[in-house]
């Protein structure tokens, strides 16, 4: 495993949800929930995570359809990573598959008494901690760092 920390992002059109995790990559925590219509300016806050947090990687959620394939909500994702990869160079992004983050984190917050409609904003970061957590996961059991490299794209 790996010895540094991980930023994970889960990418929505109208909120990105934002978790990080110790150096040792043993538990993912919630960061933030970032606004996702305004694409430059969300990736902007990204960026400036990166500069806080300096991650060793980012990793990105990649929705897919519960058989695996990919449709426009995959290629929304993919663009977005493409152009987050550009602006965080040289920290590495990668895509993981995240299907059923959100409704798994939902139903986590509202099984601990969550309001669904108040808490849509943490129900974003807790996805990411989803993804970062079974990336983490993932990385633990094979050795091998999660998913696939994002390649910059302008």
């Amino acid at each position: 495993m790996r010895r540094g920390r991980r930023l994970a992002i889960d990418v929505g059109d109208a909120r990105i949800g934002v978790a990080s995790c110790d150096p040792d990559g043993i538990l993912a925590t919630p960061v933030e929930t970032v606004p996702g219509r305004d694409v430059p300016a969300a990736r902007r806050r990204i960026k400036a995570l990166v500069d806080e947090y300096e991650p060793i990687e980012l990793v990105v959620g990649l929705p897919r359809s519960l058989r695996g394939g990919e449709g426009s909500a995959a290629k929304k994702v993919r663009a977005f990573a493409g152009g987050l990869a550009l602006l965080v160079a040289p920290v590495p992004v990668r895509l993981v598959d995240e299907r059923m983050t959100t409704v798994t984190a939902g139903q986590g917050l509202r099984a601990s008494g969550v309001n669904t409609k108040k808490g849509r904003s943490v129900i974003d970061q807790a996805a990411a901690v989803i993804i970062l957590q079974t990336a983490l996961e993932s990385e633990q059991r094979t050795g091998l760092p999660p998913g696939e490299d994002v390649v910059a794209t302008g």
